[in-house]
């Protein structure tokens, strides 16, 4: 019988997708869990019938079942036979009481409803009440693979009046503002440190990091909001 967590007015959910970084959510959401004494369950999300699923997929699936009894966590959840996985996600997320998600930033690549970056946003606005946290596993990021990020916020970036060539993060409209975009802030931290993401003007998505509020990232890409409507 497992143990009544100590605190149960939270309780976090980790979304796993087929690939070597579920096991590390897993383990990220585990440290969370254990830091906050609340519950975990792990949940992941496929379309086709779990009979079906191929011998990498289920090789997946037994290892996180395994993982998931070693560390103790509530319910290890497969949503098959489910093509809409923001839809699965929110169930149950309602059905568990979640008040905590974490996802895998490069899964916004695998995820069946993921169109240029949408996946995050069509989250956050149905489970606008819960507080959804990226885990970058993105190898292209140095040295964060295993931050959590807070919910993201819109914010944007403008060029510093005083330090010729330096960008700053603001949370407010300015005809000042180059780029506008979501921030992700690390947990964690007093400062707002962590990644800026934007959709650049060919509708791909980029990203810059961000260190006490100046981005210590090179901009490479050219403004995207368009000053003539100011």
């Amino acid at each position: 019988m497992k143990k009544i967590r100590g605190r149960m007015d939270e309780s976090i959910l980790v979304c796993v997708y087929y690939g070597p970084n579920g096991e590390r959510l897993i383990r990220r959401g585990h440290k969370l869990a254990q830091m906050m004494d609340c519950p975990l369950y792990v949940l992941t999300v496929d379309p086709l019938p779990y009979d079906e699923f191929d011998a990498d997929k289920s090789g997946f699936v037994e290892h996180w079942k395994e993982l998931c009894e070693e560390l103790d966590v509530e319910e290890f959840i497969i949503r098959d036979k489910e093509k809409r996985s923001v839809k699965a996600i929110k169930d149950v997320a309602h059905t568990y009481n979640i008040t905590q998600i974490i996802i895998g930033q490069s899964a916004q690549n695998r995820w069946e409803e993921i169109t240029k970056g949408s996946f995050v946003n069509v989250l956050l606005r149905e489970i606008s009440f819960i507080d959804l946290h990226i885990v970058s596993v993105d190898r292209t990021l140095k040295s964060t693979d295993d931050t959590i990020y807070e919910k993201g916020v819109r914010a944007f970036i403008q060029e510093d009046g005083e330090v010729p060539g330096q960008y700053r993060l603001k949370f407010t409209r300015s005809k000042h503002n180059l780029y506008e975009g979501i921030f992700y802030k690390e947990i964690g931290t007093d400062f707002n440190n962590g990644v800026f993401k934007f959709v650049n003007n060919k509708g791909k998505t980029s990203q810059v990091h961000i260190t006490e509020n100046v981005c210590t990232g090179e901009l490479k890409e050219p403004p995207n909001i368009d000053k003539s409507i100011h």
